[in-house]
């Protein structure tokens, strides 16, 4: 047998014959699961590089596994908190094409629970809910539900999804994406006044001349920062362009 099968066999003995008796499916997976813990740990201080190289060979080997034992390998990964595991499982599914076709609105609010930092969040928007609301798998009152939240985390969440429709470029994707931003002109957690200013200023790659009229709407609602930074990527193509008089 193949050392790198997932398929976990256990035999037993009848003189000198071993029956092989495959792990249903539920232990395979938590199998799966495991050996990602064990190699990553094996990682002493581990970059993204050899992270996603990791996620990248058990991609390769779970390719043909059914959606369900993808969705349910990336939950059980999330059960642990650790942010890298998260990433891991994120990618996991995105790389899935089925599995990652498959995903209900339910399952993304689950995949989306316990976030609780700025990676967190960003992984999970730019990954997951950001292309599945792209592709129709959430609708827009769900994001505009988030960035109606109580939690940052969740604000941040629906703003930093609309980077993938401001990536497509489809056309009506830039209301969808101004509905977002009104709903959180005013305000001023930090981690939702960056994500703002990142939402607006990927949104102006394409449509520079509707986002500077945003900005000349909303004026007396925004936080300074997204008028600066916004304004620099208009005029400069930077968010904060270097300062010529600035000694090194």
């Amino acid at each position: 047998m193949r050392r790198d099968c997932f398929v976990d066999l256990r035999t037993k003995n009848r003189g000198n014959y071993r029956q092989p008796i495959q792990m249903p499916p539920a232990a395979e997976i938590a199998a799966i699961a495991e050996e990602i813990r064990s190699r990553l740990n094996q990682l002493a201080a581990p970059a993204t590089a050899e992270v996603r190289s990791l996620r990248r060979e058990f991609s390769r080997r779970i390719a043909k596994q059914a959606p369900e034992s993808i969705h349910k390998l990336a939950f059980i990964l999330l059960q642990e908190n650790s942010g890298t595991l998260r990433f891991i499982a994120y990618e996991i599914l995105c790389h899935h094409r089925t599995a990652f076709q498959q995903l209900t609105a339910e399952d993304i609010v689950k995949l989306g629970k316990g976030l609780d930092s700025w990676s967190s969040v960003d992984t999970f928007a730019m990954y997951i809910s950001g292309p599945t609301w792209a592709q129709g798998q959430l609708t827009d009152d769900r994001i505009a539900t988030w960035a109606n939240s109580e939690d940052r985390w969740w604000r941040r969440t629906a703003l930093v999804s609309t980077v993938a429709l401001s990536r497509r470029g489809n056309p009506g994707d830039l209301a969808k994406v101004f509905r977002i931003c009104t709903l959180l002109v005013s305000d001023r957690d930090d981690m939702v006044v960056k994500a703002l200013s990142w939402a607006l200023r990927e949104a102006a790659k394409k449509h520079p001349a509707e986002v500077k009229a945003f900005l000349a709407v909303h004026k007396q609602a925004l936080a300074a920062r997204v008028i600066r930074e916004v304004n620099n990527k208009l005029t400069t193509g930077l968010k904060s362009p270097r300062n010529p008089e600035r000694k090194a």
